[in-house]
């Protein structure tokens, strides 16, 4: 593949996986308010169609035997969702509310898929030993978001514990209600869907070997190949998606959109794909992706706690973390 030839698939791969995975999620969401989903759950489908770039083409990389690119994509997405998502919407928000059960509820979850992905990364549990690990967490997650309040209450939880998730679940409802509520879909919302799957697959896999054999060419590092230039390209939707709602005064959305993107993406743009052709042996830049990615997660739960939501301040040090990680990324590599 020549240089002229890269540039053109990395290029047009990307702008036509990005204009098509806005219509694959419009799509989605348009068909789960069909099929009666919650607010969350539809919200994890609107993730799950946003982050179909960037699992694209990581499955691409690691089926290509290039993981380090496919492992920086996905980790890389995660720490530039972060970034985006969280830190650039507090900043054009102002302010961004929380409510406090629905930070301790889904960021249990995400820490501990973060640091499911490090040890995964550092070679102490195997791929598929990660991905069961993540389900364990992952899919009860899933279920509670969908549950109704009786049936929370018939699991037999302690009362106390019961109206906790409960009120959690409400909660994270109402955060989600006004960002996401699409109108009812229609048979054809399902056909277009699948169409704009089927090209959002094939235009991201031409982009991720576009990068990759520039990334050979001009000998730039795997992991800043997938870690940088593929993870900020293939996550631009869902950034675009949090300013939007930022400026519109709906930004606590953007908490459950980003920590359900970047448990979506571990989970099927990492662990699944790696249980069957493995991960890249341990290394610096490796680690340095996996474990910023588990340390900016835990400092911007601990600032949606502490002061119930994110405010500007809040919002320029996560960016500002962003940008020392992608520093130290290109002196590692």
């Amino acid at each position: 593949m020549t240089a002229g030839s890269s540039i053109a698939a990395f290029v047009v791969g990307a702008a036509v996986s990005l204009v098509t995975s806005w219509v694959l999620v419009s799509r989605l969401e348009r068909v789960g308010e069909r099929l009666g989903l919650s607010e969350a759950l539809l919200g994890m489908v609107a993730a799950l169609a946003a982050d179909a770039p960037e699992i694209t083409a990581s499955v691409t990389a690691l089926a290509h035997h290039q993981r380090a690119v496919g492992a920086g994509v996905t980790i890389g997405s995660n720490v530039f969702n972060l970034a985006a998502l969280l830190g650039l919407g507090a900043v054009v928000a102002g302010r961004i509310g929380l409510h406090r059960r629905v930070v301790v509820l889904g960021g249990t979850i995400a820490l501990v898929i973060a640091a499911v992905c490090l040890l995964a990364v550092a070679g102490i549990v195997a791929a598929g030993t990660g991905l069961a690990l993540v389900l364990v967490v992952l899919v009860p997650y899933g279920v509670l978001l969908g549950a109704r309040r009786s049936a929370i209450e018939r699991v037999g939880l302690p009362r106390r514990w019961s109206a906790w998730l409960t009120q959690a679940v409400a909660e994270e409802e109402i955060e989600l209600e006004e960002a996401i509520r699409p109108r009812r879909g229609r048979p054809i919302d399902a056909v277009v869907a699948l169409g704009a799957l089927a090209v959002v697959v094939v235009a991201s896999v031409a982009m991720e070997q576009g990068a990759s054999a520039l990334g050979v060419r001009y000998g730039i590092a795997e992991v800043v190949v997938g870690g940088l230039v593929l993870a900020a390209v293939t996550s631009l939707p869902n950034a675009v998606a949090a300013v939007y709602l930022a400026r519109r005064g709906r930004g606590a959305a953007a908490l459950s959109t980003a920590l359900n993107s970047n448990a979506i993406n571990v989970t099927a743009g990492l662990l699944l794909p790696a249980t069957i052709v493995g991960l890249s042996k341990p290394s610096a830049s490796g680690l340095l992706v996996a474990g910023w990615y588990l340390g900016l997660t835990a400092v911007t739960l601990l600032l949606a706690y502490a002061f119930r939501g994110l405010h500007r301040s809040s919002g320029w040090t996560i960016i500002a973390l962003y940008a020392l990680f992608i520093a130290a990324l290109l002196v590692t590599a």
